[in-house]
């Protein structure tokens, strides 16, 4: 999984240790076989998303400690799956995204255009 790539085709940033985030729980939104539900999007979460992720029934917020998982706050970065953050944009409840740790996979779901009308790093 070396050599993976971001949405602008540079090479894939780190999104977040603090929590630690991504499918693979190594600070990195990297996508493999084992990640069905492509958690590519690296996005600063708000309340307006935590909210919409419940109401969707994924709770992001209630802490899971046997499973090692905080629970997660706003202002966080998590790696989020590309078709919920696409949901979330339809629901005008979409986070704002560093387009430079957000993998190339994305765009497979969501358009470069969408992801630049919410990102928190324009270049």
């Amino acid at each position: 999984m070396q050599n993976q790539r971001n949405v602008l085709g540079e090479p894939l940033e780190p999104c977040c240790t603090d929590p630690m985030t991504g499918f693979y729980r190594d600070g990195s939104c990297r996508v493999g076989p084992e990640d069905f539900g492509v958690h590519s999007v690296c996005a600063q979460l708000t309340e307006a998303f935590l909210n919409f992720s419940l109401e969707q029934g994924n709770d992001l917020v209630t802490p899971v400690p046997q499973a090692g998982f905080p629970g997660l706050h706003p202002g966080d970065r998590g790696c989020l799956c590309a078709s919920r953050w696409k949901e979330a944009v339809e629901a005008g409840a979409a986070p704002p995204v560093k387009l430079t740790a957000t993998h190339e996979a994305t765009l497979e779901v969501v358009s470069l255009a969408e992801l630049k009308r919410h990102a928190l790093d324009l270049c």
